[in-house]
């Protein structure tokens, strides 16, 4: 087990219902548990079936359970399935030395389908991230996962960038070992692509 550069290590999935951010916390839960870590999830659902705020915390550490709560302003990673997520996130929970990777492709609220409220740019939004961290990624995750035929990959996508960022201690292997429980054998294939694309293009 290598050591945490913090303990505990706070990391913040956040995206809107229909994304699968709950899977996909618990798997990379699940891998880092594997790894002989100490992990405690809390979760947050909002109004998760009507598109709403979904949020998980996830917190590791090398020698004891933690509360499930995270403290404000104390998040190590942000990983953000829906971009104005990550602000939302950002608000409460970053710092200047908050890791954020976020998903580019919007879902747009109801509010801004029915013209109430704007939308910002995907400019304004980096503008707004890049002055609330130092340390900011986008990715075209759903993009990626549309062309593997299936848009919710786009969150296996993101923990295979997080991977490789190298900001966990966690790799291809761990994740087909978190899978292999959970997953049907049929979809473990096109889940492994989904991992080694994020991965990949963190790497570029």
């Amino acid at each position: 087990m290598k050591p945490l550069a913090q303990d505990p290590y706070n990391i913040i999935m956040a995206g809107v219902g229909g994304q699968g951010n709950v899977m996909a916390s618990r798997v990379l839960a699940n891998m880092l548990s594997l790894k002989g870590y100490w992990v405690t999830i809390g979760e947050t659902f909002g109004s998760s079936q009507r598109g709403g705020a979904v949020m998980s915390h996830i917190r590791i550490s090398s020698t004891s359970t933690w509360s499930p709560q995270i403290p404000r302003r104390k998040a190590h990673i942000i990983i953000a399935l829906e971009p104005m997520e990550a602000i939302r996130v950002l608000a409460t929970y970053g710092n200047r030395d908050v890791n954020v990777l976020a998903n580019m492709r919007p879902i747009q609220p109801v509010s801004v389908i029915a013209g109430e409220q704007n939308y910002p740019t995907l400019e304004e939004i980096q503008d707004t991230l890049n002055r609330l961290s130092s340390h900011v990624w986008l990715i075209d995750a759903t993009d990626e996962a549309m062309k593997l035929g299936n848009p919710i990959l786009g969150n296996i996508i993101m923990i295979g960038a997080i991977s490789g960022l190298g900001l966990l201690p966690v790799g291809l292997d761990d994740f087909m070992e978190a899978i292999r429980d959970t997953f049907p054998e049929k979809v473990a294939e096109i889940n492994r692509r989904a991992f080694e694309i994020g991965k990949d293009k963190m790497a570029q």
